[in-house]
């Protein structure tokens, strides 16, 4: 096999990071290279041992864990996957360490201090590996500093959208949060179109994320209730757990049939149904995430004359679902993440 991966175990339970060095020690990918009991030491330790990933828990003295990631961040582009407490408070917790740039997350099985961790081994180690291969670094540049990266094109000049409430469906998976909070903030919706994301996030997470983006854009964002009105210059949020089905009728319906690529909500889903409720007046972007969800879906709204866009290999965390969709040529525009908000507001509003 190849060189182990260095992990890092970051938690200020002695006994949470006994527990997990053990269980990682035990498989033979990986190398626990160090321990730390808070922020402070993570971000010390991070620096010193330049380790290839990090588990990282949330509720710690000194910086947190969404405070850590930050600051391990900016000083080096290295994965955190967050090992996370299933509460309210968890999920929010969470979600802030998401959206700080750590790539996911695996929920303890017992709360914070966690006895019998076998039943989450096979998720962690997935998740770890699966972090280690990602592009961390470019979705964290400010985007002053974001170059034009040769994958890109420019984008086209399009014909103005017909009149009426525009529709604008955002994708994204791994990665997603850290993108969406630098996204959603250059997007201006104002009285021409109302926003749905979908994130693939599990049901209690979803909220938190909604909140995390009203925080920081221009414009009202939450998570969406059945039956709920499209509204121009609002934002919904598909809830874990539940597709979310955009109808004629102008209102959204929610709906707990089967996982579509092993997830709900699934933006293809939510894709299409914008495509035969909106037509022309459908605007679809897939960012960052792993598999192909968001392909077919941006092929439905292009067959129905709407306008696509995927983020491009340099910007995103893990091109998957972008890449899937670019594969399948139904995307008119490749971008990097700095300039999707620019470029939808510009399809919006002529």
């Amino acid at each position: 096999m190849g060189r182990k991966l260095r992990v890092l175990v970051v938690d200020d339970s002695a006994f949470m990071r006994s527990a997990v060095s053990r269980m990682l020690s035990s498989d033979e990918r990986f190398d626990v290279v160090g321990q730390a009991a808070d922020g402070n030491a993570a971000v010390k330790l991070a620096a010193e041992l330049s380790p290839d990933v990090i588990t990282m828990d949330f509720n710690m003295p000194g910086l947190n864990g969404a405070d850590a990631t930050r600051a391990i961040l900016s000083a080096r582009a290295v994965p955190i996957v967050m090992l996370s407490a299933h509460t309210k408070e968890g999920a929010s917790a969470t979600v802030e360490a998401l959206a700080a740039g750590a790539l996911d997350f695996v929920e303890k099985p017992a709360g914070e201090v966690s006895v019998n961790l076998s039943s989450i081994r096979d998720e962690l180690t997935s998740k770890l590996v699966s972090a280690a291969g990602a592009n961390v670094a470019p979705a964290l540049a400010p985007p002053s500093l974001a170059a034009s990266e040769p994958s890109s094109r420019p984008a086209r000049a399009h014909k103005p959208m017909p009149a009426g409430l525009r529709v604008v469906v955002i994708a994204s998976s791994t990665g997603g949060p850290a993108a969406l909070v630098q996204l959603v903030p250059t997007l201006a919706l104002e009285r021409h179109a109302v926003l749905v994301v979908v994130q693939h996030l599990a049901a209690g997470f979803t909220g938190a994320l909604a909140e995390q983006l009203a925080e920081r854009a221009g414009f009202p964002i939450h998570e969406a209730t059945d039956g709920e009105e499209l509204r121009a210059g609002r934002g919904l949020v598909a809830p874990g757990g539940s597709h979310l089905l955009i109808e004629r009728s102008g209102r959204v319906t929610l709906s707990s049939a089967e996982p579509v690529h092993g997830v709900r909500p699934a933006a293809d889903v939510t894709l299409k149904s914008a495509a035969l409720a909106y037509g022309p007046r459908t605007v679809g972007v897939v960012l960052t995430g792993m598999g192909r969800d968001g392909a077919t879906g941006l092929a439905a709204v292009k067959a129905a004359g709407g306008r696509t866009i995927a983020q491009d290999r340099a910007s995103s965390t893990v091109y998957g679902m972008p890449k899937a969709a670019a594969e399948l040529g139904v995307v008119d525009d490749v971008l990097p993440l700095y300039r999707i908000g620019r470029a939808v507001s510009k399809l919006v509003s002529d």
